[in-house]
């Protein structure tokens, strides 16, 4: 039982971890090519870009930081 939650654990992990990496590279295409230029309609690119940035990096974070805690405690 312990190894079935272990698993769904550390795919929520991973996912917000690889969701964080791609947040933080779009964020940076946004932030190099997009300035001045309306992204779908929701503002600016190179505003969107940091908050992408910022964001991604947050769940880059909370990934990894997720990750060892589960490992640490045996959930894996």
């Amino acid at each position: 039982m312990v190894k079935d939650k272990g698993i769904a654990l550390a795919v929520v992990a991973m996912g917000l971890y690889v969701l964080g990496g791609l947040l933080t590279f779009a964020g940076l295409y946004l932030i190099g090519f997009m300035d001045g230029h309306d992204f779908f309609g929701w503002g600016d690119g190179r505003t969107l870009g940091y908050l992408f940035f910022c964001v991604g990096i947050s769940l880059s974070i909370l990934g990894v930081l997720l990750m060892r805690i589960f490992r640490n405690r045996g959930f894996s």
